[in-house]
């Protein structure tokens, strides 16, 4: 069996499919994207088809280690999420070849179902109660939802107050039988962490995520001794090696994501080296179905794995959600805030390639927000 070929594809809302063809009639599909740069990974993507097209799509530790090494410069969000969704279409690939689930190949799985998160409120979230009561009436046992919007580098106390009293009101709702995970998704500096991180203590977060900027991850270990809530980080660090220089700082979850850490090939790894840490795996995915499904293929073989992100519902979903480009949704029916492993080959979802195809036409120019401060200046989003 050989590659023979390689099609990308944008769809809304801001995702980027690419499809792996095989002289055999075998076809992969993996969700190479970095958002807001769909482009960008999409003429990586097909750099990369030079090295693929005419080989065998079963060697696939052997591609990984050309696509990443051989081009004599390293990592990077483009080049890592390029790699990712190639690399998710081989599993899938070869899921299909051998007529069974990815998690299969890897050893097979360690539990039959996966315990799944959903987003509440948006980046300005003011209903962020009623929407986790909703979740809780869909079957949730757990949700995320953003600390803020932008804030100044050290914040007055009324916005130091509004942060806590958000996450109060969500735990008022959730009772103490269920979680709540609370994102600060960079915005937030080293100083004002040590400002809130005590003040959440009381509300138990399942954890704070991204409590700092990934080039401040050296405070992280004076973070994670200052506080008791577990810190995750993660979905801003595309190898393991990114991951060994925060795995020693006493991080209690790790995020990598399936589309931008080298895919199931390198995330396996890094669950891996994150088990020798003692350190838990919630892997990033607030994107499409292919990306979701590789995520699920590790959750069900890793046997550190804590919860699972999905987009379903999400805010950034506006034009479209998580099964509008698939045939049969059946993988992503979540019983009692779970997904169950199923025996579908390969990633274990059909994607409806009319559809796909149908929505490429259109495709999208999805850009992240820039946020500015009270004084014009520009803030992290």
């Amino acid at each position: 069996m050989k590659i023979s070929g390689l099609e990308t594809f944008l769809v809304a809302p801001r995702w980027l499919f690419l499809r792996v063809a095989t002289d055999e009639g075998i076809t992969g599909w993996g969700e190479p994207v970095i958002e807001g740069r769909a482009e960008t990974v999409r003429a990586a993507v097909h750099e990369l088809a030079d090295h693929l097209v005419g080989r065998d799509p079963l060697r696939i530790e052997d591609h990984w280690q050309v696509l990443t090494k051989g081009g004599f410069y390293r990592g990077g969000p483009i080049l890592s999420s390029a790699v990712a969704g190639i690399d998710q279409a081989l599993w899938d690939i070869a899921g299909k070849t051998y007529g069974v689930p990815v998690h299969r190949l890897l050893g097979g799985p360690v539990r039959d179902r996966v315990r799944m998160y959903a987003w509440i409120g948006g980046d300005r979230p003011s209903d962020v109660a009623e929407l986790a009561r909703e979740q809780m009436k869909a079957g949730f046992t757990a949700v995320k939802m953003n600390a803020s919007a932008e804030l100044a580098p050290i914040d007055t106390p009324a916005r130091t107050a509004e942060v806590v009293e958000r996450v109060a009101a969500v735990r008022e709702v959730l009772g103490d039988e269920r979680d709540i995970a609370v994102d600060f998704h960079g915005r937030v500096s080293t100083a004002m962490a040590r400002r809130l991180l005590p003040l959440l203590e009381p509300l138990h977060p399942l954890f704070v995520e991204e409590p700092v900027l990934p080039e401040h991850s050296g405070h992280l270990r004076s973070l994670v001794e200052s506080t008791s809530i577990p810190l995750a980080t993660g979905e801003r660090l595309y190898s393991r090696w990114d991951f060994r220089e925060v795995m020693t700082s006493g991080i209690a979850v790790a995020q990598p994501d399936l589309s931008h850490a080298g895919g199931i090939s390198e995330v396996r790894r890094i669950a891996a080296m994150a088990e020798t840490y003692d350190v838990a795996m919630a892997p990033h995915c607030p994107l499409g179905p292919i990306a979701l499904a590789a995520s699920l293929q590790i959750a069900f073989s890793v046997p550190n794995f804590l919860i699972q992100e999905q987009s379903m519902g999400i805010h950034y979903n506006q034009q479209c959600d998580l099964l509008e480009y698939v045939m049969d949704p059946e993988p992503f029916r979540f019983d009692g805030g779970y997904a169950v492993r199923g025996s579908r080959p390969g990633l274990g979802v059909d994607i409806d390639e009319k559809a796909v195809r149908r929505a490429a036409e259109t495709g999208h120019r999805w850009r992240n927000p820039v946020w500015r401060g009270a004084d014009g200046a520009f803030t992290e989003w």
